[in-house]
């Protein structure tokens, strides 16, 4: 396993949708391992495989109190969300040391290819709930923020690169 490095926000990857993945293969295994390894060392609740400059629908994600319990999905997509919000602080290592106050769907129910091949639909809440909604927004080529206003995003945008000037 390797933790891999995170593409800048610039980079026009992160800003176009992943491709699908046909079938769960010992490859997609070992980029989740690496992604659960890159999540962990961030350390954070979740990753797409787009921010490590893999364009392929992959995502992990782990909200527990303890390492290890991630999950892992390929073609995740919510077919439910809660009608309830919920405001977290969300950020992200292709656009660091800033952060915004995101509101999303408290609840989701998601469908996804799990580490078996199989379409499993799974009810995820709270900090999964939103951690997961973040993931699927990067495989469809958005960041967290794109749900803020043009001035604001600017702002968060040109606050990192003068923080993370070398």
């Amino acid at each position: 396993m390797t933790v891999r490095a995170f593409i800048p926000f610039s980079d026009p990857r992160l800003h176009r949708p992943a491709e699908t993945v046909p079938a769960i293969t010992e490859t997609v295994r070992m980029i989740w391992d690496d992604m659960i390894q890159t999540m962990d060392a961030m350390p954070g609740v979740g990753l797409a495989a787009p921010q490590i400059g893999i364009m392929q629908r992959l995502a992990v994600v782990d909200a527990s109190d303890r390492r290890g319990q991630g999950i892992r999905m390929a073609n995740p997509e919510v077919l439910h969300a809660s009608t309830q919000m919920r405001a977290h602080d969300e950020a992200s290592p292709n656009l660091p040391g800033v952060f915004a106050r995101i509101e999303r769907p408290r609840a989701v129910t998601v469908r996804f290819l799990n580490d078996q091949g199989e379409v499993e639909d799974r009810d995820f809440v709270g900090l999964w709930a939103t951690s997961v909604q973040h993931q699927i927004d990067h495989l469809n080529g958005l960041t967290y923020v794109d749900h803020l206003s043009p001035l604001r995003r600017r702002m968060l945008v040109a606050k990192s690169a003068k923080l993370n000037r070398t």
